[in-house]
């Protein structure tokens, strides 16, 4: 199966406690950080395989490689295949360390990497995986899944927010999402069609 999630923001002490922008009731990153590992690997396979939209970790540490260490290791305790997408969080050097320390198994990377976005057909849709909001324009016809923006949504029907600390899963109700949960497509689809009869009945 196929996911995809953004904003982790793992091991960022900036985000925890309630605040509008990212609401984490959490008293310390260890918390945080299990909650979404444990989310995640209950619901993703070994070989399935998640679009990560970008922010994957906020921590720093001297050597820089030290930070690097760490957040592999987090990396490496999710289950599936990682295809990450660079957001304003993640730097190259992260992005390099990954590469060098990546490893193969059943015939695919541990991860895969792309600096803007990845366009994507499932199911009878097409797909635009980025960090940042995109406004697509004279392409109507495809979603931009992206993260970056929180709690806040676009208000653009083509435009569906998948971090982790996003308002839209309310168009899931009365499915409940346990917080750090990847979305499936399918769970994606219902978002997609929820907002678009939330916006024709705004008129």
């Amino acid at each position: 199966m196929q996911f995809v999630t953004a904003d982790t923001h793992f091991l960022d002490e900036h985000l925890l406690g309630i605040d509008k922008f990212a609401p984490r009731p959490f008293l310390t990153v260890e918390q945080m950080d299990q909650e979404i590992i444990q989310s995640w690997n209950e619901l993703v396979a070994e070989n399935d395989t998640v679009y990560h939209l970008g922010d994957i970790a906020v921590y720093f540490a001297k050597p820089q490689s030290k930070a690097y260490e760490k957040i592999f290791k987090i990396l490496n305790s999710l289950n599936g295949h990682l295809i990450l997408i660079k957001g304003n969080h993640d730097n190259r050097g992260l992005f390099k360390y990954l590469a060098k320390n990546n490893y193969s198994f059943n015939g695919k990377p541990k991860f895969s990497f792309h600096d803007v976005g990845v366009l994507l057909k499932y199911d009878h849709r097409q797909y635009y995986l980025t960090h940042y909001p995109m406004m697509l324009g004279i392409a109507p016809q495809i979603i931009n899944l992206h993260g970056h923006i929180h709690h806040y949504a676009v208000p653009a029907k083509e435009n569906i927010n998948v971090g982790i600390d996003s308002p839209e899963f309310d168009y899931l109700l009365p499915e409940k999402i346990p917080f750090g949960t990847p979305l499936s497509f399918s769970q994606i689809e219902k978002i997609v069609n929820g907002k678009a009869d939330d916006f024709a009945k705004r008129g």
